[in-house]
């Protein structure tokens, strides 16, 4: 009679723990799914893929067989469900850590982008192609073109195309009256030919705000504003940082 209610309880048992190794293996499962997500949160936010093996792994560790009851049958299930909640939990913390980087790095980038030179600084036409090596329109001589020339009338307004601060106000030989902003990130721009300027050295400016006028000040044959991006002090193409679907007027409240 005593087996009989012992053979009764292991049954039991033995169901138990088949049932919590069964959910066990969901988590885990569910765990996987938060990786592969997670990954590709990393990449939106330039942070490297967890490996694969590792994610299965974990953090590594080897989990030591155990008897814990005379039944061999038991001990299995006890073994394989301790094994699978150290390799859930250390997989739990695997995920936690790698969401706490990508928030990280998410707010690092909301900061970072918010100093990209992301839009035209004027209304106005420009020649997309005008970057690099040109013949000068008024030196007749082939020389690099180290900016983009947008073309308008004297006093169209001139934005801020990032957040920065303002590193140069004044005459600044064949470019006229320019200003100069630091985004920091080795990122600069120049704005160049203007008449007005309504900012000051060491001013903290903002993606759209306005900070000057265009003129036809400086070597210049007539009015636009000659603008440049730098990084690390090397001439880029301004066009490439352009995001044509956004204007200065919609980081104006």
């Amino acid at each position: 009679m005593q087996n009989n209610s012992l053979m009764n309880e292991n049954r039991v048992l033995q169901n138990q723990l088949q049932y919590l190794t069964r959910r066990l293996d969901a988590i885990q499962s569910q765990l996987r799914f938060l990786g592969d997500k997670g990954n590709e949160l990393r990449l939106l936010t330039d942070l490297p893929k967890i490996d694969e093996d590792l994610q299965k792994a974990g953090a590594g560790g080897t989990d030591e067989r155990v008897d814990f009851t005379s039944s061999p049958n038991v001990n299995i299930l006890l073994n394989n469900l301790r094994a699978s909640a150290n390799q859930a939990e250390r997989e739990l913390h695997l995920q936690t850590t790698s969401y706490e980087a990508i928030g990280t790095a998410y707010e690092h980038n909301k900061v970072r982008f918010s100093h990209l030179p992301a839009i035209k600084p004027m209304d106005g036409f420009y020649n997309p192609h005008s970057f690099g090596m040109r013949l000068h329109p008024i030196l007749n001589i082939v020389r690099k073109h180290e900016g983009i020339d947008i073309i308008n009338e004297v006093g169209t307004p001139v934005y801020a195309s990032a957040e920065g601060t303002i590193d140069f106000v004044g005459r600044k030989g064949d470019y006229g009256l320019a200003v100069d902003i630091d985004h920091g990130y080795t990122l600069k721009t120049l704005y160049g030919h203007l008449s007005k300027v309504l900012v000051h050295e060491g001013q903290k400016v903002k993606r759209g705000e306005l900070i000057a006028r265009s003129g036809n000040t400086g070597l210049s044959d007539g009015p636009h504003l000659h603008y440049e991006v730098r990084i690390n002090g090397v001439a880029q193409n301004p066009t490439g940082y352009f995001f044509d679907d956004v204007s200065a007027k919609d980081f104006q409240n």
